[in-house]
């Protein structure tokens, strides 16, 4: 076993602290990663406060994670020792399941997440990505492009491609019209992704504060919500509308803005249940769905697609040590627009 260093969660009621713990022993079809940035994602945040239950404690956060290979085993084809790859939400899956499909992996029963889950032995805990290195399957590393600098790169393996997949799935492109509805963490890459896949892009945030960066970020318009003349105004106008926000927000107003067989899709998570009436969907043939990450392959696709356009997340790179000050900064929504921990820090700390 290789003894690993990072941050860990021991309680839901205690701040992250150091942390030092063993990794895995490579087998010849791993990849030995020598992670150099951890993005910070709200899930990490609800996680390790046991928010949706099911946290099991020590916990090292982190599934935004960028790095370089260190090590390969003698089965490993596609990495060699010095790339540039990325680590996402899940690091294997049931691939002996009737019911695998490769491209729709994420909904598929017997994924091993990255964090607070088990390795495929069924009982060794499964640490994430705030920690100096990681062992990995070949199948669940993606390669990040050399264009992509590491440390931006870094939330593309979860915000990038939580808002590229569904992006993709409901085809937003040239003559699309796309909202995104919030400018934070995940409704910023929205932006930068519909509008590189060419679709006219407006952004539906709460107020104005953020109009310049959206504006800036290709967002081709942008509205308050909290006017209710926008509503009116845009009433009818999307064809697909994405909800970054878990916010409780007025779910048939938010209906009302798409057009005849438009979609609505949830990748945000609200606390409570959806309240939607029925004739809100109905008379449009409207749809409400959601959407949850994306495949390893979808990953790798996205994250070729944002080395084709030179996208990246916009990010404020911090010391590990101010990973509980990040916490509650990502809470305030006081963080444009991801937090990305720099691990060289983590010998300091």
């Amino acid at each position: 076993m290789a003894i690993a260093r990072g941050y860990a969660a021991t309680d839901a009621s205690k701040p992250l602290a150091p942390f030092t713990f063993e990794r895995r022993e490579p087998n010849d079809d791993d990849v030995v990663i020598d992670i150099k940035f951890a993005g910070v994602c709200h899930s990490d945040i609800h996680t390790v406060r046991n928010e949706w239950g099911g946290a099991v404690y020590p916990i090292v956060p982190g599934h935004e994670i960028a790095g370089v290979v260190t090590a390969i085993g003698s089965k490993v084809s596609k990495f060699k020792v010095g790339d540039h790859v990325g680590v996402g939400c899940f690091v294997d899956s049931c691939v002996g399941c009737a019911t695998r499909d490769v491209d729709l992996e994420q909904y598929m029963p017997g994924l091993v997440q990255t964090y607070n889950s088990v390795e495929a032995d069924g009982k060794t805990p499964t640490q994430g990505g705030y920690s100096d290195s990681i062992v990995v399957k070949e199948g669940y590393v993606m390669s990040i492009p050399d264009n992509l600098p590491l440390d931006a790169a870094a939330p593309l393996l979860c915000a990038g491609i939580t808002l590229y997949s569904p992006l993709h799935h409901w085809k937003a492109g040239p003559g699309k019209k796309v909202a995104i509805v919030g400018m934070g963490g995940l409704g910023h890459m929205g932006v930068k992704i519909a509008h590189a896949m060419g679709a006219e892009v407006t952004v539906l945030s709460q107020s104005l504060s953020k109009k310049d960066d959206g504006l800036r970020l290709g967002a081709d318009h942008y509205y308050a919500t909290n006017d209710k003349e926008t509503f009116s105004k845009l009433a009818g106008y999307f064809d697909l509308i994405i909800c970054t926000v878990s916010a409780e927000i007025d779910w048939n107003a938010y209906m009302g803005l798409l057009k005849v067989e438009g979609s609505f899709v949830v990748v945000g998570a609200p606390e409570n249940a959806i309240p939607v009436h029925a004739f809100s969907l109905i008379p449009g043939r409207k749809s409400i769905s959601g959407s949850m990450i994306g495949s390893i392959k979808e990953t790798q696709e996205m994250l070729d697609f944002c080395g084709q356009h030179n996208i990246v997340s916009e990010i404020e790179l911090i010391d590990i040590k101010d990973i509980n000050e990040a916490y509650e900064r990502v809470i305030k929504s006081d963080v444009r627009y991801r937090f990305v921990i720099d691990m060289a820090t983590l010998k300091a700390a």
